[in-house]
C-alpha cells in the first residue's frame, strides 16, 4: 500500500486515474462530490480487475461469495431492478435494449481509496501503479452530440398511463406508484469517461459514480443513498420530491417553502417513509426503527429534493443478501404496498428497468456497505451503441398528468444538456 499525499497529487489526478481505470473490464468509480448530506455521501473510491472469476450472479450465490475468504479489499458491485423476480413471484418481460447481468460483484486486484489527506493505493505494485496513473493520458474529447432521443413510451401513451394508475389508486390497489419512462438512441459513439465528468460537472451529487461491466457503461449522477450499514446501523433515505430550483435568492426560497408545504408531496414521501420502516422491521431488533428526520429539504444543482432518514440496529447474523431480500428495490422507485406496485409498473411500462431503479456500491471487509439508488443515469452499451436513460414520477390519486410529465423533464434535464440533446 502507498499513501500519497493529496497536497503532493496534481490537480488532473482523479481524471488520470478513471482513465486509467476504465480500461479494465470491471471498474467502479464512487464519488461524492464533496457535498453536505444528512449522514453523509459516498466514500471515494476506485477499483479495477480484468477477471471476476466465480462472481455471485444471484443472491444465494452473493451470500456465499461474501461468506468466501477474508479480504482487504472492498466488493464492488451492482444489483438491477429485476432482482425483484428472484425476491417475489414477479416476471420481466419489457423491452431492454442494455440487458445488464442481473447482479454482480467483484473483489479488485487495485484499488484507491481518497482519505481526508491522502489516497491510499492498494496494488501487488503500489508505486508503479501510481505512476501508470500520472503517466496516463488525457485524449482532448468533444462534447457529445446525441442530437435527439425517443421515447419508448409516447407522451399521449404516458399521460393515459398515469390517468389509469389513478383508476387503480380510487380502486384500492396500490396508494402511490412510481411510474418511469425510458428515452433513448441508437448506433451512439461516445467516451463514457469524458461524458461521465462532463454529468458529474452538470449535476454533482453525493451518490455518483462510473461504473463499467465488459461493454455495458453506467454514468451515474444520483442524489439517493438506498442503504447503508455501519456496525450495527441500518440507514435508509428516500427521496420523493422535487421542486426547480429558484433564479434568485428570493424565488428559491420561496421554491423550498412550496416544496415543504406541498401536501401531495409530504403525502407520497410519508408513505414511502412507512414503508421503509416495515422493510427494515423484517431484519432490524425490535423497536429500534426510527425516523431520525422526516421531510427534510435539500439542494441540488437544478432541483430541490425531499428525503427523508430511517435507520434501525439490524438484528445479529443478518448479512447483505438478507437485508436485501427485506428491502429491495428500494420503495421509493416502486410504490406502495411495494409487490402490487410491481407488479402494474410490468403493465404500464415499455422497457424493462435493468440497473435503472437498480443500485451501485461497495461491500467493505468489515461487512459494513453502502448503496445507491441508480437514477440521473445514463446507461451506454460500447459494442452496439445503445445510449438510455430513465425518469420517473410517484403518481397518487392527486397527480395531474402533464405535471407528471413535466416533473420526468425536469429530473432529465442535466442528462439532456449534457448529450447536446432533445426529446423527440
Amino acid at each position: 500500500m502507498l499513501s500519497v499525499p493529496l497536497s503532493e497529487l496534481p490537480a488532473d489526478f482523479r481524471t488520470r486515474a478513471l482513465r486509467w481505470a476504465a480500461g479494465f473490464a470491471h471498474c467502479a468509480y464512487f464519488e461524492p462530490n464533496a457535498l453536505p448530506y444528512p449522514g453523509g455521501g459516498f466514500q471515494r473510491l476506485l477499483a479495477v480487475t480484468h477477471h471476476a472469476p466465480a462472481a455471485p450472479a444471484t443472491l444465494p450465490e452473493l451470500d456465499e461469495w461474501l461468506a468466501g475468504p477474508a479480504t482487504e479489499a472492498p466488493r464492488c458491485g451492482f444489483i438491477t431492478y429485476d432482482v425483484k423476480n428472484e425476491i417475489e413471484a414477479l416476471r420481466s418481460r419489457n423491452a431492454a435494449g442494455l440487458a445488464w447481468p442481473h447482479l454482480h460483484f467483484f473483489r479488485p486486484d487495485a484499488w484507491l481509496t481518497w482519505q481526508e489527506d491522502a489516497v491510499k493505493i492498494h496494488a501487488p505494485q503500489p508505486a508503479a501503479l501510481y505512476q501508470q496513473i500520472l503517466a496516463t493520458p488525457l485524449p482532448a474529447t468533444a462534447a457529445p452530440q446525441v442530437p435527439t432521443l425517443r421515447p419508448r413510451m409516447p407522451r399521449p401513451a404516458y399521460l393515459a398511463a398515469v390517468e389509469a394508475i389513478r383508476e387503480d389508486i380510487l380502486s384500492g390497489e396500490v396508494y402511490e406508484l412510481n411510474l418511469c419512462q425510458e428515452f433513448y438512441a441508437e448506433d451512439v459513439q461516445l467516451d463514457p469517461v469524458d461524458v461521465f465528468w462532463r454529468l458529474t460537472a452538470a449535476s454533482p451529487t453525493p451518490f455518483a459514480g462510473f461504473y463499467r461491466h465488459h461493454d455495458h457503461f453506467l454514468l451515474c449522477a444520483s442524489p439517493e443513498r438506498f442503504l447503508r450499514r455501519q456496525g450495527r446501523t441500518l440507514l435508509s433515505q428516500p427521496i420523493k420530491g422535487t421542486i426547480r430550483r429558484g433564479l434568485t435568492a428570493a424565488q428559491d426560497e420561496q421554491q423550498r417553502q412550496t416544496l415543504l408545504h406541498d401536501e401531495k408531496e409530504r403525502a407520497e414521501n410519508l408513505m414511502i417513509v412507512d414503508l421503509v420502516r416495515n422493510d427494515l422491521a423484517r431484519v432490524a431488533q425490535p423497536g429500534t426503527v426510527q425516523v431520525p428526520e422526516l421531510f427534510g429539504l435539500y439542494p441540488f444543482r437544478h432541483v430541490w429534493q425531499m428525503i427523508s432518514t430511517v435507520q434501525a440496529q439490524v438484528r445479529a447474523g443478518v448479512g447483505l443478501a438478507e437485508t436485501l431480500r427485506a428491502t429491495f428495490p428500494m420503495g421509493s422507485m416502486t410504490g406502495a404496498p411495494k409487490v402490487r406496485a410491481m407488479q402494474l409498473i410490468e403493465e404500464y411500462e415499455c422497457s424493462r428497468r435493468g440497473l435503472y431503479s437498480g443500485s451501485i456500491g461497495y461491500v467493505l471487509p468489515t461487512g459494513d456497505f453502502d448503496l445507491n439508488v441508480v437514477i440521473r443515469s445514463l446507461q451506454y452499451r460500447a459494442d452496439t451503441g445503445y445510449l438510455s436513460f430513465q425518469v420517473g414520477s410517484a403518481i397518487t390519486y392527486d397527480s395531474v398528468p402533464e405535471r407528471e410529465y413535466e416533473e420526468c423533464l425536469l429530473k432529465a434535464q442535466a442528462l439532456l444538456e449534457v448529450l447536446g440533446a432533445v426529446v423527440k
